[in-house]
């Protein structure tokens, strides 16, 4: 399916921000599932008065929470079975036992910058297999997820207003800021992780 041009064919309508829930949902825990563009487009859309700000960021919002609520009980409530995939010395083990640590020493800041990068779906989902308490994960992810929406949203909603006479170079300027932040933050949670395993391994 494609998301951009179904989103864009119903940019006017109420029915966009129904679309922008199910793309948030499913990129939770489906990165194949391009929702950023889609996203960063409606922003751009709302700086030139199509769309209303709030809703995009409040529709991808709860899409975002939905979607990172899923794997999360998938892991709680099959735990053991899903453990039983993952044997010692593995590396899917390795990297779940590291993410493990991190949800035990700073779960909050982690749940929250992860977020912001690929495969987040792993530390949702090992959330769930560590049973971290519910209520705590659900309030650190509709934060985590009400950040990253109003990120996404505000990238294009800055395009837009930039190139107010220029949809297509709004757009492009819109995903390039997304995509320029997200280095940035992966760059620095890369930084803060191996600065973490530094500290661990003395």
């Amino acid at each position: 399916m494609d998301w951009l041009q179904l989103a864009e064919s119903l940019i006017s309508s109420p029915w966009l921000y129904l679309v922008l829930i199910g793309i948030s949902v499913l990129d939770a825990f489906l990165p194949v599932v391009p929702s950023e563009p889609v996203i960063v487009l409606a922003g751009v859309y709302a700086a030139l008065g199509e769309t209303n700000l709030a809703l995009v960021v409040a529709s991808v919002t709860l899409g975002v929470f939905l979607g990172d609520m899923f794997p999360y009980l998938v892991g709680r409530l099959f735990g053991p079975r899903l453990l039983k995939r993952l044997p010692e010395g593995t590396k899917r083990r390795t990297a779940h036992d590291w993410v493990a640590r991190q949800l035990e020493a700073r779960g909050g800041f982690f749940l929250v910058s992860t977020r912001f990068l690929p495969l987040r779906f792993l530390p949702t989902l090992s959330a769930g297999l560590v049973r971290y308490p519910i209520v705590t994960y659900m309030g650190y992810t509709a934060v985590a997820a009400l950040a990253w929406s109003s990120y996404r949203t505000l990238a294009g909603y800055v395009g837009g207003s930039l190139f107010q006479d220029n949809e297509l170079l709004a757009i492009g300027v819109g995903i390039g800021l997304a995509l320029m932040l997200s280095g940035l933050i992966e760059i620095v949670h890369r930084i803060r992780a191996r600065r973490a395993s530094t500290i661990e391994a003395t």
